[in-house]
């Protein structure tokens, strides 16, 4: 991480902590051990990054973000360790309203191996679609034949 960037990143957890009421500011106001305690970290940490000489670790940033009312991806991110596509919101991630999955997707979510694909949605499909010829001949609720190949 470039002295640029941690100056960036520190700069706005600072103005995070003075805009939740920490007293980072004067030598005696107690903001620095407070979010510390608060955050159960090292107050040491919280010194070294406002004094720009470190960037925290995952799980002081995981512990600090709820207190600063952000979330631990906006720290990633900010920090420079991760970038938005390297960290997708979970919105980004679901397909459109109207998308239906195909017997296809659900194999391949459950891992299903390509040359054993036809077979899967064969057998599947057995399960979820009466066959043209079966459809024709059953009455209702009649249950349906077995079929052999």
């Amino acid at each position: 991480m470039s002295t640029q960037g941690l100056d960036a990143f520190a700069g706005w957890v600072e103005s995070l902590m003075r805009e939740r009421g920490y007293d980072i500011d004067s030598p005696r106001g107690g903001g620095k051990s407070r979010i510390a305690d608060e955050a159960g970290v090292h107050r040491a940490a919280v010194t070294r990054l406002l004094q720009r000489q470190s960037m925290p670790d995952l799980e002081t940033m995981r512990r600090i973000a709820p207190l600063l009312g952000v979330s631990v991806r906006d720290m990633l991110i900010r920090s420079g360790r991760v970038t938005p596509e390297e960290l997708p919101l979970a919105e980004d991630l679901l397909p459109p309203d109207d998308w239906q999955p195909t017997m296809e997707d659900f194999a391949r979510w459950l891992g299903v191996p390509d040359e054993r694909m036809g077979v899967f949605v064969k057998v599947v499909n057995q399960f979820l679609e009466p066959g043209e010829e079966d459809a024709e001949t059953r009455t209702p609720g009649e249950p349906r034949r077995a079929v052999r190949d």
